[in-house]
């Protein structure tokens, strides 16, 4: 099974040329599941809606519920009367999303502009995948923000990863590196887990050694900074393999880090990750519904 997360720069830049993009690296991809953050929707227009259609995938939509101070950053792209521009997580599937939430994370009120974690159980033909995709905080001095926020995710995650032998997907921008205070709390091996109990892998650790990991970095040109600005601040977690083996990383690498016909996607890089399924039939990434 293909996942991929990927973080689409909400209406920055150029937006429209941007999607095309998007979709183009998404469709050589062919993945199976999907966590995107920074989507945006405008009336009956709906970023994470029109690539589903156009991969033949099944879409669950969370919009945050406080947009204001992200409205704030961008002028009007339509002119007057036009319909506000939202943003939100968004979770993509090859199989129906038969469960959702949406949980608001915890930020004081200096840095609340509405971030959110999405679960998504994803119906899958052996299987449901209990998956989830967040967006923290971006404030560099915000780690004990970030901190809380990952409490609440692991939360999210404990109360909804059981009924299925697949373990839990956590995929989002934690705009945070792999050795940090925050993604620490998720377990593993660097760390005590937030939840105890609940583990959640790092699957980077299955790439090859010398692979090129900086999913924010500035041979970007959309990224701002210093020239020697690179860090790996999305991420994909994975708790332990199922009895069968079910949810095991094969393998990971980044993806949509250059450009598409002159045109970057995101100021982000994705992450792909390809997960076993155990003893299951094997499914195919890429085949029709």
């Amino acid at each position: 099974m293909r996942v991929v997360t990927w973080n689409l720069w909400w209406r920055f830049g150029p937006w429209r040329e941007r999607q095309k993009a998007v979709l183009a690296v998404l469709r050589e991809l062919a993945p199976d599941v999907v966590g995107l953050q920074e989507v945006w929707a405008a009336g009956a227009e709906n970023l994470a809606e029109w690539l589903a259609g156009e991969l033949g995938l099944y879409c669950a939509w969370a919009p945050s519920p406080e947009p204001g101070r992200w409205r704030e950053r961008i002028a009007d792209p339509a002119g007057p009367g036009a319909d506000p521009v939202d943003i939100g997580n968004a979770v993509l599937s090859r199989w129906p999303v038969v469960e959702q939430e949406t949980l608001l994370l915890p930020a004081p009120a200096d840095l609340a502009d509405g971030r959110a974690a999405l679960y998504a159980r994803v119906g899958a033909p052996a299987f449901d995948i209990p998956f989830f995709t967040t967006h923290l905080t971006s404030r560099p001095h915000a780690s004990a923000v970030r901190r809380a926020q990952v409490g609440a995710l692991v939360e999210l995650v404990a109360r909804h990863r059981d009924g299925t032998a697949f373990p839990p997907v956590v995929t989002g921008d934690f705009n945070a590196g792999p050795d940090s205070a925050e993604l620490r709390l998720l377990g593993g091996t660097h760390g005590t887990p937030a939840v105890p109990g609940l583990v959640l892998h790092d699957a980077w650790a299955h790439a090859a050694p010398n692979a090129p990991a900086a999913t924010w970095s500035a041979e970007n040109p959309y990224v701002t900074g210093p020239p020697g600005v690179a860090a790996r601040i999305d991420h994909i977690h994975v708790g332990p393999p199922g009895p069968a083996g079910e949810g095991r990383v094969h393998g990971v690498r980044r993806a949509g880090h250059g450009p598409v016909d002159g045109v970057w996607p995101s100021d982000h890089a994705a992450l792909v990750a390809d997960l076993l399924e155990g003893d299951a039939p094997p499914f195919r990434a890429g085949r029709d519904l």
